[in-house]
């Protein structure tokens, strides 16, 4: 190993983990205020708060939580803050929970509390997604799809993993004719499976001018294999979604001129919250029309756009696109050639997104500059990220300190996936200081990254006391058979956590001297020394 002391041995880290700053408790309480009034199962069934309800109440959730954490942490023995941090978070969740289950409280009118629940239509789905994946013809559809004769409350649709014909299809249309009034959300992924291609484009023209002018907010069109022919058939459907939130247009063909007119039969994206495009072949020109959708897409929260074909010219169109999406959530774009450039790019924008809670950037042949521009946007953006991956992107140790920097400042930190990169154990021990001071962390991937037992202790050694912590993966890389021998005697008491080891190759580069393992150890920790969490 080169005996030379690298430029970044001296630099550190600190964090604060107790009490959080003023900053940190006042985005806490946003986001807890976003998703309380965000709908889902449970305001289905209990109700949808309005944001004035939603705030007070995000706010006595986060003033009651800081109270019983900092109880906890005036007792704590050794002061550190990372239990009291992680009852600042469970305490949190479990009052959240509580006002989601309570529903909105209501007004109060002449000193009487009216409810805001009492004429509110109960959601209720349709769904024949179930059983085997099978054709289904005018007969069966006759039978199966009874309940959506006559009055029925149904707002939810699903006939995806069912392959209608065009018999079927003449069933359904005035069925869904009848209900479009009500309809909410519609799923018809893969439900043109085996069909010809004119008979399949004839469908999805039945079923797109039966289900215009629905005033959808959640549209799921994946797995059928549309290409522009397709995405044209849905026109009628298309065109009249004003208020659409949620769309998938996943696994579908969607090429460059598939992705145009995709930009161009959906010109309302205001409302847009969702818009997932993973498994396409929509190639950097197609990028650039995906891109135009995202420009005027304000209120997106979760974009994927993973494994489709895009390099770097389409990754920068992306990258500067979603700068207009500043309430950005979640972020997939994994899979893609983005390169150097576009990461770059990609880093410059990172700082609008102050909600993110979620971004997956692996294979995306970022390399250390990359990476390096990520990293250090993260590390001043992004306060509560719960998932970062960036795999498989020949990360090396040179940007390990920067890595780690941005690690340690995600105090909400669940997952961490760094596989298939170059870390050696230098970036293994920069990483696994950098995750000592996080709480609520459960999952660590280091796997394929040339370590050896030095490096592989230190990750250990890191997680193994963390409370709530389900897997560290170590697979694939140089530890000894002694080493693995040590390192689950290291989880002896929760072997569990130990992920599978049945890739590592004990003859790589490990070192089996013990004269040079230690002076190996000896060089590791003078790296370490000016690292401080």
């Amino acid at each position: 190993m080169d005996s030379t002391v690298p430029s970044y041995q001296h630099r550190t880290l600190s964090i604060k983990l107790w009490p959080p700053s003023q900053s940190t408790r006042s985005m806490l309480v946003g986001r807890m205020a976003r998703n309380l009034t965000t709908p889902s199962i449970f305001s289905r069934k209990y109700g949808l708060l309005n944001k004035y309800e939603a705030e007070k109440d995000a706010k006595e959730i986060e003033d009651a939580a800081f109270v019983t954490a900092t109880q906890h942490f005036e007792k704590e023995p050794d002061g550190d803050g990372s239990s009291a941090v992680q009852i600042y978070a469970k305490e949190s969740s479990k009052l959240m929970l509580e006002v989601l289950k309570r529903g909105p409280r209501g007004k109060e009118e002449n000193g009487e509390l009216i409810s805001e629940k009492g004429d509110a239509a109960v959601e209720t789905v349709f769904d024949i997604s179930g059983g085997r994946r099978a054709f289904i013809d005018g007969e069966e559809a006759s039978e199966l799809l009874k309940p959506l004769m006559g009055p029925n409350s149904f707002t939810n649709i699903c006939f995806s993993n069912r392959s209608f014909g065009l018999d079927a299809a003449h069933v359904v249309e005035p069925m869904l004719i009848s209900i479009k009034d009500q309809l909410k959300e519609v799923d018809l992924s893969d439900f043109i499976a085996g069909r010809p291609e004119a008979e399949a484009i004839e469908v999805m023209n039945i079923f797109s001018s039966a289900l215009e002018g629905a005033v959808l907010r959640h549209l799921n069109l994946s797995n059928n294999a549309m290409g522009e022919k397709g995405v044209r058939a849905f026109r009628a459907l298309l065109k009249s979604q004003n208020d659409l939130e949620e769309l998938y247009l996943m696994n579908d063909g969607i090429s460059e001129e598939a992705a145009k007119a995709v930009a161009e039969l959906i010109p309302f994206t205001e409302k847009l919250k969702v818009l997932h495009f993973h498994n396409n072949m929509t190639g950097d020109e197609g990028a650039f029309a995906i891109a135009d959708v995202m420009k005027r897409s304000p209120a997106l929260e979760d974009f994927r756009c993973s494994s489709t074909r895009v390099g770097a010219e389409g990754g920068v169109a992306l990258a500067e696109a979603l700068g207009a999406c500043t309430h950005l959530k979640k972020l997939d774009l994994r899979d893609n050639m983005f390169g150097v450039e576009a990461g770059v790019a990609l880093s410059k924008v990172i700082p609008v997104f102050a909600d993110l809670t979620e971004i997956y950037l692996s294979y995306l042949n970022l390399e250390d500059d990359g990476a390096e521009a990520l990293a250090n946007a993260l590390k001043e953006s992004a306060p509560s990220l719960e998932i970062l991956d960036m795999a498989g992107n020949d990360i090396t140790a040179k940007t390990a300190v920067s890595v780690a920097e941005c690690i340690s400042s995600k105090q909400f930190l669940t997952k961490l996936n760094l596989s298939e990169n170059e870390l050696k154990d230098e970036g293994a021990g920069l990483i696994s200081k950098a995750l000592e001071g996080l709480g609520q962390l459960s999952e660590v991937d280091l796997s394929t990254n040339l370590i050896t037992w030095s490096g592989a202790k230190l990750l250990a050694e890191a997680v193994v006391q963390k409370p709530g912590f389900k897997l560290l993966n170590v697979n694939a890389n140089f530890i000894s058979d002694e080493g693995i021998d040590e390192l689950k005697d290291i989880f002896k008491n929760s072997p569990d956590i130990l992920g599978p080891l049945d890739e590592n190759d004990p003859e790589g580069e490990d070192i089996d001297e013990e004269a040079e393992e230690n002076s190996d150890n000896d060089e590791l920790e003078s790296k370490l020394k000016g690292l401080e969490i």
